[in-house]
């Protein structure tokens, strides 16, 4: 069924098992010197070992200073070199061509940790690190800088890198020279467009003359900037042809700078594949290189299809290869329904790098711990009888991860659907893909013989019969009623989780009160059935507990579906047909129905009953302090491994 993806293909005289690609995604997994660590390599080993054919590293800096993040790969001296080799001996027992992809982030440097002035072909700030001007390099330090890329290269080729790719999209130093939304120079270097491609050719000729004919070169672009005066794909289509004629040995297509970063890294609220057509036509410029493709590809029958079409040679898989490491192994062997899938939220991955933290996944506690300790499976002696309250994502994984254990393990739920809030946050627009985690650990679980009883109320009684040994009470959170409003009682007065469930309907003028994540997206669902949807909020923003970019998303989704947003606003009343609001808007807004999305509590009431008789019970997710899946899933596999 999936014959192209796994195919071979021969690169620079490497063979690549298959057309399933890891490609570059900053984790910050190593020193603040750039060495290697043991987290940074079993997080590579754990992928080659899941089958990937061709793994390329996150940026690695080529000077000390070329510096966007704390805890980058270095390979500006020596003494990177020996961890690496580690790294890539390790991986290269399971067939994988391993790539490091050599970058300088011009601009984009980060003076907190390269701890210098940034570099880049003209004074113009980046729009994310603005405070800064950067220093506009001269000849001498440009011809210094395409020699840290060879020397950088001949180190990665010592330390056992199969190659190297050339980091020339997103809007760093390569492409800063490129690009006139960058490059204002009158000089070599600057203008035509000859002398703006100087500067990479200049590096591909010097990578090439350091490490020889047997290394591969490849190359990553961002094929449209997408921003006002930048690199479009018909400006890319034209310099494709002096790249490979320089000797690069595959194009990576990407789109997108830090202004448009959303959609460089897409969330859940973009479509499948959707950079496809952009390396379509870049494989159409391309003598005899293959060329990889990105951009929400979580799903090797798309990669089949993508394949197929001739639109891409190679498919990439960065954020995919995340939330399961396995994937190309699973795909192979048609284990369809055990590929833990990437849902695009971005949030264990993207928004904690943004935040100054090594990066992770939530759907997969794993991911960045493949080698400690408490993180791995281990077969208990003293075999227990748990029961889960709650089907929520962190019930089934700490039951997943007991059953695994040795474990007998039982979960009861007292809704048709398991999932709990997370499957309800799979109902607005864009969210679907939310479900396909939860159907994956029902599978899991089914696997491992695992009951799970829905529409079943745990009650103390039912404990008494059942006689766990450990009660794991993963029993999620109850909507806030704000009492103190006048009107909140009324009948036409519902709670966003209701209007989600299908449990409420809604009159066609609807007034959402609160503006948070839920409130947005409870706003967002109604709006995209062509009610019409006014938001509440007193803060100064919507949607604030949302990461970057999803939130870019989901805001612009919103205004397209035609809601009404009110900020540093409170409620004063609700009456039978308005809701009365005052602050930076004031008057009665006309209202059918008024959905309260405040906020939630933890809902421990019967957690605390059995532990007064008791029982010994573990408290996670939601109903150990309200957040995001990712805390609930990591709480409920460690919980699961460590009873």
């Amino acid at each position: 069924m999936l014959d192209r993806l796994f195919s071979p293909l021969t690169i620079r005289g490497k063979v690549l098992k298959n057309r399933c690609v890891v490609t570059p995604m900053l984790m910050n997994y190593c020193t603040e010197d750039g060495l290697c660590t043991e987290r940074f390599a079993a997080y590579h080993e754990a992928k080659a070992k899941g089958g990937y054919g061709m793994i390329c590293t996150e940026n690695v800096a080529v000077t000390e200073v070329a510096k966007g993040y704390q805890w980058i790969p270095g390979l500006w001296k020596d003494e990177h070199i020996a961890g690496f080799k580690d790294m890539n001996d390790r991986a290269h027992k399971y067939g994988t061509v391993m790539i490091a992809q050599l970058n300088h982030p011009g601009r984009q440097a980060n003076k907190k940790y390269a701890k210098a002035t940034s570099w880049a072909p003209s004074a113009i700030p980046d729009p994310y690190t603005n405070d800064e001007i950067p220093h506009e390099m001269t000849v001498e330090e440009i011809h210094k800088t395409v020699s840290d890329f060879g020397d950088a290269a001949f180190r990665a080729k010592k330390a056992g890198f199969d190659g190297i790719e050339l980091h020339g999209a997103h809007g760093y130093m390569i492409p800063e020279f490129i690009s006139f939304y960058t490059n204002k120079r009158t000089d070599e270097y600057g203008g035509d467009l000859s002398c703006r491609l100087r500067f990479p050719l200049e590096i591909i000729a010097d990578v090439r003359k350091k490490c020889g004919k047997d290394f591969i070169l490849g190359y990553r672009l961002s094929a449209d900037e997408r921003v006002t005066g930048g690199m479009t794909i018909e400006d890319t289509k034209t310099i494709i042809p002096y790249l490979e004629d320089a000797g690069i040995d595959y194009l990576s297509v990407s789109i997108a700078v830090n202004a448009t970063d959303d959609q460089m890294i897409p969330s859940m609220y973009y479509r499948h594949g959707y950079q496809v057509d952009y390396a379509a036509e870049a494989k159409n410029m391309v003598k005899n290189i293959p060329v990889i493709t990105v951009g929400r590809i979580n799903d090797p029958r798309i990669a089949e299809t993508i394949l197929a079409s001739g639109k891409a040679d190679l498919i990439g898989f960065a954020r995919e290869s995340l939330a399961d490491p396995d994937m190309p192994n699973k795909a192979k062997e048609g284990r369809f329904l055990e590929i833990r899938k990437c849902v695009g939220c971005l949030h264990g991955c993207v928004d904690h790098i943004d935040n100054g933290k090594p990066g992770g996944c939530e759907l997969n506690a794993l991911a960045g711990h493949e080698s400690e300790p408490e993180y791995q499976t281990v077969k208990t002696d003293d075999p227990k009888n748990v029961l889960v309250i709650g089907a929520g994502p962190g019930g089934l994984e700490a039951a997943i991860a007991a059953a695994k254990c040795g474990h007998n393990v039982k979960v009861y739920d007292k809704d048709r659907w398991a999932g709990g809030q997370y499957r309800i946050a799979a109902i607005p627009p864009g969210k679907g893909e939310i479900a396909n985690f939860v159907t994956w650990q029902m599978n899991e679980l089914k696997k491992l013989d695992v009951p799970v009883i829905l529409q079943t109320e745990v009650t103390k009684e039912l404990i008494n019969q059942e006689k766990p040994d450990v009660v794991i009470a993963a029993t999620g959170v109850l909507p806030v009623i704000p009492k103190k409003i006048p009107g909140v009682s009324q009948s036409h007065v519902v709670t966003g989780q209701d209007v989600l469930t299908g449990a409420a309907n809604t009159g066609q003028r609807c007034v959402v009160i609160g503006g948070g994540l839920v409130g947005v997206e409870v706003a967002n669902h109604l709006a995209s059935l062509m009610k019409d949807v006014t938001v509440i909020e007193m803060r100064e923003g919507i949607a604030l507990d949302e990461a970057p970019a999803p939130r870019k998303d989901l805001l612009r989704d919103l205004t397209n579906n035609g809601a009404r947003v009110c900020v540093e606003t409170s409620v004063q009343e609700i009456t039978e047909d308005a809701v009365v609001v005052s602050g930076k808007v004031n008057e009665a807004i006309p209202c059918d129905t008024a959905v309260l999305a405040i906020g939630r509590v933890p809902n421990t009431a019967l957690a605390e009953e059995l532990k007064s008789a008791g029982y010994d019970v573990r408290i996670i997710g939601d109903a150990a302090g309200c957040g995001l899946a990712g805390a609930a899933i990591r709480a409920g596999y460690l919980l699961g491994r460590a009873l």
